[in-house]
């Protein structure tokens, strides 16, 4: 009998999608920071730099670098290009900025708890609003344009995108269903890097690993979310 041989014409290409490192949202004094202004701390710089070392010791390259544009994608980007020893330039797509909160002021304390973290819980519909701004919906309706937009595009083989934790439970929720939907319960750690393989069809989505955290990528002492964390932060200025 002869020996069968299992050959595949399949040609995915990758999209390595990143959250931006830890950031510091409220000063010492216990003031929130404009979340269009704030800038990486001390652990998010280790966190994207221990990104970039993971590319380098695989031998990862990247034809295309997205970031939203709000300086902790911008400034992750930059150092997990330099950690890994790679020169891109690096394209800047506003509509893939993070689900744009309200104001923290006029949400009444009774609400706080599902105001911050209502969006990030199970399968969440559109209608739900992130403290009290934009809405799941609306999110959608800006990320999923640009992520077909990325894929009709024919230049690239491995593209590096830096995002944030709304948006990439966007993104992950399309490949992981195919359909107009948003799994809030992804977890997307601070610097996490998660990896999808886009095929021709746009049907075509394997996601191959995700949330994995360099410099600690088994976060074995992570319980809560991040969403848990912020409100705890906002409650004790309070």
């Amino acid at each position: 009998m002869p020996e069968l041989t299992t050959k595949t014409s399949v040609q995915r290409r990758r999209i390595v999608l990143m959250r931006h490192g830890s950031v510091t949202y409220f000063d010492a004094a216990g003031k929130p920071v404009l979340p269009e202004q704030v800038p990486l701390n001390a652990e998010g710089r280790d966190q994207a730099d221990a990104a970039g070392r993971s590319f380098a010791a695989e031998g990862v390259i990247f034809d295309k670098v997205i970031v939203s544009g709000l300086p902790r994608t911008v400034e992750t980007a930059a150092r997990v290009l330099a950690a890994a020893g790679l020169a891109h330039a690096v394209e800047t797509w506003p509509e893939l900025q993070e689900i744009r909160g309200g104001r923290l002021a006029d949400i009444p304390p009774d609400q706080l708890r599902a105001a911050f973290t209502g969006v990030f819980s199970g399968s969440v519909g559109e209608d739900t609003r992130f403290l009290g701004g934009e809405s799941v919906g609306e999110l959608l309706d800006r990320v999923h344009p640009a992520i077909a937009r990325l894929r009709a595009d024919p230049d690239w083989d491995c593209a590096l995108l830096v995002l944030h934790g709304g948006v990439n439970c966007a993104i992950l929720s399309l490949a992981m269903t195919g359909q107009r939907m948003f799994l809030g319960g992804l977890a997307q750690a601070p610097g996490c890097i998660n990896a999808i393989d886009v095929g021709a069809n746009q049907g075509d989505w394997v996601v191959r690993y995700v949330n994995y955290a360099p410099p600690a990528p088994l976060q074995a002492r992570v319980r809560s979310t991040t969403m848990e964390d912020l409100i705890q932060q906002y409650k004790k200025t309070k």
